[in-house]
């Protein structure tokens, strides 16, 4: 029981740190960086802050930095998967409003539900069932109320890559055979971002830039921080203690904290229909939790 309510919190948080991704990227481009720039040093400074905490722990014996053969590939296959998932999603702010991006993002939930039913045989539950429902409407509120245009198809496959990989990224984590820390686990997956950053930087012909202003300094340290270290570590708390598919409907939040910021930060219109949108959204997420708790009831 008490697993299941912090996989449940860390999940919620989880969500909330994730939906600020737009607040750190949006600005740091606004300062002139470009995406590999900002992806590598949000990971690359998440990664330093996560080694400082490991290596405590390694000098103080509570916590090794070995791995098995088994256990790096599937550090690297999280890594990629991580890396796939966060630079889809910043490529498609520069074709469509963050917002919407975020609001499409939260098609994973889905992918997740239907990979773990095709793959791993997990039972439906007309709980979860009604959930998805809920979320989804709700979703489509957020983004009908974000004023109308037409969508970059560019933009759009771009997201849904980035649901796709993220899918696959909490499902892995949940069925793989890792036993360590979500520390451990983020130090190499962290590490694997930062380098595949560099990597792709240095492909596709864009230079590394330094953050130009202490402002946007401030950012990247935001983007390390909350989105990246606080969100990884929970989420993986929240996918081992809760399971893939409520993780993902939990992540609900992330929508409806991008909308959130819209409004307060950038003044966007708040009208019927995003209430609505939201209040949906967290009656999902009321479901998830009343179904687990009704589910550990009867098994005890």
């Amino acid at each position: 029981m008490n697993k299941k309510l912090i996989g449940i919190l860390c999940a919620i948080g989880a969500a909330v740190c994730y939906g600020t991704n737009p607040l750190g990227a949006l600005n740091l481009y606004a300062e002139g960086m470009n995406t590999p720039s900002v992806l590598f040093y949000r990971f690359g400074l998440a990664w330093v802050i996560i080694a400082v905490v490991m290596c405590v722990k390694a000098l103080s014996h509570r916590e090794s930095l070995r791995v098995t053969g088994r256990e790096l590939r599937t550090l690297l296959t999280l890594g990629l998967l991580f890396i796939g998932s966060s630079l889809t999603l910043y490529l498609s702010f520069h074709h469509m409003p963050a917002g919407v991006a975020s609001t499409i993002l939260f098609t994973y939930p889905v992918m997740t539900f239907v990979i773990m039913i095709v793959f791993f045989r997990e039972r439906i539950r007309w709980g979860m069932v009604l959930s998805i429902v809920l979320s989804l409407a709700g979703v489509l509120l957020l983004y009908w109320g974000d004023a109308g245009g037409t969508l970059s198809l560019l933009g759009v496959v771009l997201v849904l890559v980035s649901a796709l990989t993220y899918a696959l990224y909490i499902v892995v984590v949940d069925k793989s055979p890792l036993h360590m820390s979500s520390f451990k686990i983020n130090f190499y997956v962290l590490f694997c971002c930062a380098a595949g950053m560099a990597f792709y930087a240095l492909a596709s012909g864009q230079r590394l830039m330094l953050p130009p202003t202490s402002t946007a300094w401030f950012w990247v340290g935001w983007l390390a921080v909350v989105p990246a270290i606080m969100a990884l570590v929970m989420m993986v708390y929240a996918a081992k203690y809760l399971g893939s598919t409520p993780t993902a409907i939990l992540g609900a939040l992330e929508p409806t904290t991008a909308v959130l910021i819209g409004v307060l930060v950038f003044g966007e219109p708040f009208g019927p229909r995003l209430l609505v949108g939201i209040l949906l959204i967290l009656a999902a997420v009321v479901i998830v939790v009343l179904t687990h708790r009704n589910r550990n009831k009867t098994t005890i």
